[in-house]
């Protein structure tokens, strides 16, 4: 939070693009805000998702609408904030022209002081970006935009279900990827689909309590900056209770030497939480070898409890 280096890295990204940087919220996500504001929230398409969950998606899309709809330019008291619900395929937001505009350059370009940029399709995304309050989709690529939101935006992590391939077995787990990168941009909070709901596919009722939880934080007011742990999903609040009690855990899944077994390194917090593979005890055989790395068992099988994460021991 004390470099502010992912706000740094997204402002430098909007100067440079020839836009106006997002808007500035110094300690809450209701500054400048109003109660009968309309927030907007797009829902990202992802590959993870099935016909069944963008079919659920899209009823949650239309049931908020409606209701945004319904009280639109009304000074009645509103039960929830208005929110108009987009459904977006990045590959279809392109430029609309290919004008040319000046930039100014930063004072620590190798540009000359004003150059020529041409439109293109990641400006025409930056411009959507700019102007969301709530940031959806699933694990994968389509998290490395939620960078770009506005201070005190809410991003919504749908999650997927791993192992990849086993979706539809009982003993499948939630799986949200790159929890960092919310984690690591303290200027938006990160909401998560329920962790032990998630394995039976996105559900209309939960992406409107998320979006309806996301846009009444944001109105009610959310402190800035957002603490880095607050913004984990909870096996990702695990991991880090996990690396804080087992030293030697922590050491093997982080540091990079010669001497540590590389695939200790190839992690990611759901297969550790759920033991899956390497993390199940006595580890698994590909090609002859046996691949393990042990760690604590009993301590995860205790904040496995303290979390509220339910596990069903896979069949490896």
């Amino acid at each position: 939070v004390e470099l502010d280096g992912s706000r740094l890295f997204r402002d430098r990204i909007y100067q440079q693009h020839g836009l106006i940087h997002p808007i500035i919220r110094q300690k809450s996500s209701s500054e400048g805000r109003t109660s009968h504001d309309l927030l907007l929230a797009y829902i990202i398409d992802n590959k993870r998702f099935t016909d069944e969950d963008r079919e659920e998606i899209h009823d949650a899309i239309n049931e908020i609408n409606n209701y945004t709809n319904s009280y639109l330019n009304k000074t009645t008291k509103l039960q929830w904030p208005l929110v108009h619900v987009s459904y977006l395929y990045y590959d279809e937001v392109t430029t609309k022209n290919l004008n040319s505009i000046q930039i100014n350059a930063t004072s620590i370009d190798s540009l000359s002081p004003t150059y020529e940029l041409i439109e293109n399709n990641f400006i025409a995304q930056l411009k959507i970006l700019r102007q969301m309050d709530i940031h959806i989709t699933g694990p994968g690529s389509g998290q490395m935009y939620q960078t770009f939101l506005s201070d005190g935006s809410i991003t919504i992590n749908l999650g997927g279900i791993k192992p990849r391939k086993l979706e539809n077995i009982d003993k499948a787990y939630s799986s949200y990827l790159e929890q960092y990168m919310t984690s690591g941009t303290p200027y938006i909070k990160g909401l998560y689909y329920p962790i032990n709901e998630r394995q039976k596919g996105i559900k209309k009722d939960e992406v409107i309590k998320l979006i309806q939880q996301a846009s009444k934080l944001i109105l009610e007011g959310f402190s800035l900056p957002v603490n880095a742990h607050d913004n984990l999903a909870p096996d990702g609040q695990l991991f880090v209770e996990m690396c804080e009690k087992d030293k030697e855990f922590c050491s093997q899944v982080t540091t990079r030497t010669s001497d540590r077994n590389s695939d200790c390194l190839d992690f990611w917090v759901e297969d550790f939480v759920h033991e899956h593979r390497q993390w199940q005890v006595g580890g698994f055989i590909e090609n002859d070898r046996n691949i393990s790395c042990p760690f604590n068992h009993s301590l995860l099988h205790e904040l496995r409890e303290k979390y509220r994460i339910k596990h069903k021991p896979l069949d490896h």
